[in-house]
């Protein structure tokens, strides 16, 4: 197994369930994952874990590692960190972020981390996602959805890792959605247009939990070439 950075085709697109997902898979298999979201924004969840996201992360991990291990940097407002830090007169702390990468990586033998938005998510001024990905050094996992226009987004932030010399581990397709492309239709053809392997498809959960889809995870995906 590696570590992985998740990212996705856009924001909403399920990228916190499906890495939780993961991440409860991979534990329930014995393997010491840790979890981390870099950057979180939105309305402050509790006293523990202003960010829910992070919350779940961890839970999905079974970990005790801190918020600020986990999620070094929360904004308290639903924007990318670059928008955030103009609108609340904060900066953004790339370097409390890389240190607690490397603090992270030293823990656990393995790291899931989920990104924020999209790949060109702003962070700083010329500054994306897409650049904390080459700077991690991990290869990415791009979450996708079945909604029309998914194609479009698709290709885009595919060539995207491309150009920035991404390594992708391959697409997820989340078809939360439900009423989007049939997903055997757009697993061919985001295949046959990218040349990047569609790694499984998430159905839409009638009850969605970390249990759900951390099982789905296990049954139908194969977690060995991960």
């Amino acid at each position: 197994m590696k570590s992985y950075f998740f990212t996705g085709t856009d924001t909403d697109v399920g990228k916190t369930v499906i890495t939780a997902g993961f991440a409860r898979a991979f534990s329930n298999r014995g393997f010491d994952i840790g979890v981390m979201k870099p950057f979180a924004a939105g309305k402050i969840h509790n006293s523990k874990f202003q960010s829910e996201d992070a919350e779940l992360l961890a839970k999905a991990a079974k970990v005790r590692d801190p918020e600020e291990l986990i999620n070094p940097q929360f904004f308290p407002i639903p924007a990318s960190p670059y928008t955030a830090s103009l609108n609340l007169n904060v900066n953004v702390n790339l370097e409390l972020i890389h240190s607690k990468f490397k603090e992270l990586m030293k823990m656990h033998d393995y790291l899931l981390v989920e990104g924020m938005g999209g790949i060109m998510t702003p962070i700083l001024q010329n500054y994306y996602v897409a650049d904390l990905i080459r700077d991690f050094n991990l290869s990415t996992i791009i979450v996708t959805r079945t909604k029309i226009g998914t194609i479009n987004h698709s290709i885009m932030t595919i060539d995207k890792c491309k150009n920035y010399g991404l390594d992708i581990k391959g697409i997820i397709i989340n078809n939360f959605d439900y009423d989007g492309y049939p997903t055997s239709e757009l697993k061919r053809d985001l295949e046959s247009l990218t040349d990047v392997s569609v790694l499984g498809i998430i159905p839409k959960f009638d009850t969605l939990d970390i249990e759900s889809v951390s099982k789905y995870v296990s049954d139908n995906f194969d977690l060995s070439k991960f």
